[in-house]
């Protein structure tokens, strides 16, 4: 008899099904040989700080560096505490007696290093030394799970994978409970969450922010002219840019009464624009949020569900190409998506026996091939599923097409002694851009319809328009901006032997950017405002305590993540990693907690309703200690949040400043005082007109 953990109850139900397990029993199938049970996901989790024997937050505690860690069922908070989840106990017993009543296991978690993790986290703490073999499929699709079984491979052929998730989730560990308790106890002002990828990403948006707000628009003008020729009309603008329009209208009277621009040099180029390659789960996330306004977390969901429905192959790859050997069924794939008649045009616009192989490269296929539709076409889906699906099917037969053949043309004029360019462009060979006729073109978005042009021909000068223009700050994080940051974090850093080895590696890994984001949203650091990224606060509180020190830093987080790469494939040594990371929490910890001469503490405030105690301050509410007192007030008023100058002067004046942008249930934006009474309880008061 073999055990079979699947990672998810429906994906233990489809592998049950193939396998003849038809009897159900309390948590698991069996038959046919095989017992099916699942994991619910992270059964087993490193064991908090208390697991340890360390309550609080206290300062000669830290920091605290386990060892060995110890594993505990996973855990969820209750009354102020945590204590084990009684279904993930309930599941894990159910997993303890499948597998001693068997010989050996199969391991059907997801195929990546959570998957992993997971498995092997529940190996240790049940005390397992049953054998077990992995099952390494890309889709659920019946087709690949039979293949996958018929090719079972050793367990420790994942053993690099399987260090490098324990690597991942110990140096997690380690950098984030110390460096959250270190601050947290420096601030002394509430609950302050860090981690080791969640930091340096939320300096990335607040940086941004700043460079943003802190931004000085400066004007400029440049002039504008139109011309005809052959019928078609096209306009050219002045390299030069005035800053002052006086200037730039002279130059229009002037060249006005010239009236002629003469040609003083024309560039032909061919211009061989290969087509995209397949998705991996970042640029997923980062077309649907700029195309569809899809947080990356509901991305991945979406994807995850397509996968469990069989219509898509594995989602969490960091991989857009395809091996060798799956490059035959791709044909099978493109001709399987005429049966849905959304694709119906695209699929008509293939170029059928002449498939470009762009995609396929044994050697940058890592744990996963690039995002594929399976054979499985779905009929009907919800409207976001659909829309995710297409847009990963027509990606596919983009990635199949031809290349697009442009020429591109740059035409220099002179009219008086300015020049003034244009740029034109013409479609030879439409290529891949024409499976969903997509001809945005961001590098030659300027670009026109322009007649034959030579040297030396005199262009008459129609009219002319003096344009005011302005410099732009940088834009402000989308979430799918975002999403390339943390993906190209490497290339930011100034050292150029440092930027050559950690090019292409960036924070997080596809699979855990989409929940880092999230997290800064739970933590109430950053908000949405359409589709920008704005911190709050509190975020740029945070990151102007730490802005500068080690954690903030994701150069250093880069390297972490090329350290881990090279742990999985065994060319690294965890032991070592995590030695590194056990100093390195250290050292974080003693700044954060050298922090507190610079951190700016509220004064002793007493409660406006007793007028006794000393009020206790944190991030979400302020409120006495006396519970016969009772008084309180939730920090986050109508969308915003109070800042210790507004705590102070409620508390000590009855009134705070004037603050802006709060919204009422209605989502209408208003301005108002907060002001107490004589018994505590606070309203608003209006600015009189």
């Amino acid at each position: 008899m073999k055990a079979i953990i699947a990672e998810k109850p429906s994906v233990a139900r489809e592998i049950a099904s193939l396998l003849g397990a038809a009897e159900k029993n309390d948590g698991y199938f069996e038959g046919g040989g095989y017992k099916v049970t699942w994991a619910l996901g992270h059964l087993v989790a490193l064991g908090m700080p208390e697991d340890y024997g360390i309550t609080g937050f206290r300062q000669e505690s830290l920091p605290i560096l386990p060892d060995p860690f110890v594993l505990t069922v996973r855990k969820v908070r209750k009354n102020k505490a945590y204590e084990p989840d009684k279904g993930a106990l309930k599941q894990l017993m159910v997993i303890d007696k499948v597998v001693k009543s068997c010989d050996s296991i199969i391991v059907a978690t997801d195929a990546g290093r959570e998957g992993e993790l997971i498995f092997r986290f529940i190996y240790q703490y049940l005390q397992c030394t049953k054998p077990f073999e992995r099952l390494w499929i890309s889709s659920l699709t019946e087709k690949s799970i039979r293949s996958g079984f018929e090719n079972l491979r050793p367990g420790g052929d994942f053993d690099g994978l399987y260090q490098a998730g324990r690597a991942r989730s110990h140096a997690d560990w380690l950098v984030g409970i110390n460096a959250s308790q270190a601050l947290t106890i420096t601030a002394n002002s509430g609950i302050y969450s860090l981690g080791r990828v969640q930091t340096p990403t939320l300096a990335l948006i607040c940086k941004r922010y700043r460079e943003n707000k802190n931004f000085v628009v400066q004007k400029y003008w440049q002039v504008q002219l139109w011309h005809r020729k052959e019928f078609t009309d096209f306009s050219s603008l002045s390299v030069s840019r005035w800053d002052n329009m006086q200037k730039a209208e002279d130059v229009q009277k002037a060249v006005i009464r010239i009236g002629i621009a003469t040609v003083s040099t024309v560039e032909h180029k061919t211009v061989t624009e290969q087509p995209p390659l397949l998705f991996d789960l970042t640029g997923l996330q980062k077309e649907a949020n700029k195309s569809l306004g899809f947080s990356a977390e509901e991305t991945l969901n979406i994807a995850q569900s397509l996968y469990e429905n069989k219509f898509i192959t594995y989602p969490r790859t960091g991989s857009r190409y395809i091996s060798e050997d799956l490059w035959p069924e791709i044909p099978a794939l493109a001709r399987a998506l005429d049966e849905k008649p959304s694709l119906k045009e695209a699929c008509k616009k293939i170029t059928w026996g002449r498939f470009n192989k762009r995609i396929v490269n044994d050697v940058k296929v890592t744990d996963h091939h690039g995002l594929l539709v399976t054979e499985k076409v779905p009929t009907v889906l919800p409207a976001k599923e659909n829309a995710i699906y297409d847009m990963i099917a027509l990606r596919l037969l983009e990635v199949v097409g031809q290349a697009c053949e442009k020429k591109i043309t740059d035409v220099t004029l002179q009219a008086l002694h300015y020049d003034f360019t244009l740029k034109g462009c013409q479609i030879l060979d439409i290529g891949w851009r024409g499976i969903k006729g997509s001809f945005i073109d961001e590098e030659n978005g300027t670009a026109q319809e322009l007649p034959e042009l030579h040297v030396g021909d005199e262009l008459k000068i129609g009219r002319a328009g003096v344009l005011e223009k302005k410099t732009k700050p940088p834009l402000l994080y989308t979430e799918a901006s975002l999403l390339s940051a943390m993906e190209n974090a490497g290339k930011e850093i100034e050292n150029d032997d440092e930027r050559k080895v950690l090019q292409g590696i960036g924070i997080g890994t596809p699979a855990t950017r989409a929940a880092i984001i999230e997290a800064l949203f739970s933590r109430e650091y950053i908000i949405r405002e359409k589709k920008s990224l704005i911190p709050t606060d509190k975020g740029l509180q945070v990151y102007n305590w730490v802005k500068d020190k080690k954690i903030a830093d994701a150069s250093m987080t880069a390297e972490w993540e090329l350290a881990l790469a090279k742990i999985e494939n065994k060319e690294g040594d965890a032991q070592t990693f995590e030695k590194e990371m056990e100093t390195y929490a250290g050292s974080i910890t003693r700044e954060l907690l050298a922090l507190s001469d610079s951190i700016e503490k509220l004064p002793a405030l007493v409660c406006p309703k007793c007028k006794k105690q000393h009020l206790l301050i944190r991030d979400k509410i302020v409120k006495c200690p006396d519970e016969s007192c009772n008084w309180f007030q939730f920090r986050n008023v109508c969308g915003v949040v109070l800042t210790n100058t507004d705590i102070d002067s409620l508390t000590t004046k009855g009134k705070t400043g004037l603050i802006k942008g709060m919204k009422s249930k209605s989502g209408k934006k208003f301005d108002a005082y907060i002001v107490l009474n004589e018994k505590g309880e606070s309203s608003f008061e209006f600015k009189s007109v």
